[in-house]
């Protein structure tokens, strides 16, 4: 089962503190671990070395994710109409960023 899945169902058992710890955790893991192994893998396996370095676009989506993040997580609980504003922030970003590549 997946982290996703995981989450979803941690969420309909009205089990938030499982589902947010899934998700911070499962995006702190790609952060700390995965981004950096495939930067040191692109040494040997890609056509061009990758870097770690951010455009100031990508910065804001990070600094924006985290406050909203914490913005929602802060009260403890849990309302659908929360993870529909979560969703749009999601599908506004993911268009912003489809929009300048």
């Amino acid at each position: 089962m997946g982290a996703a899945s995981a989450a979803a169902l941690g969420a309909m058992k009205d089990r938030m503190d499982l589902s947010v710890g899934i998700a911070v955790g499962s995006s702190s893991q790609i952060a700390l671990f995965v981004a950096p192994v495939l930067v040191l893998l692109s040494y040997v396996l890609g056509p061009a070395p990758m870097s770690l370095t951010f455009s100031s676009g990508e910065g804001l989506a990070v600094i924006l994710s985290i406050s909203i993040l914490w913005q929602v997580a802060s009260d403890g609980r849990s309302h659908w109409l929360k993870g529909v504003l979560l969703f749009m922030v999601y599908v506004i970003l993911a268009t912003a960023f489809y929009m300048v590549v």
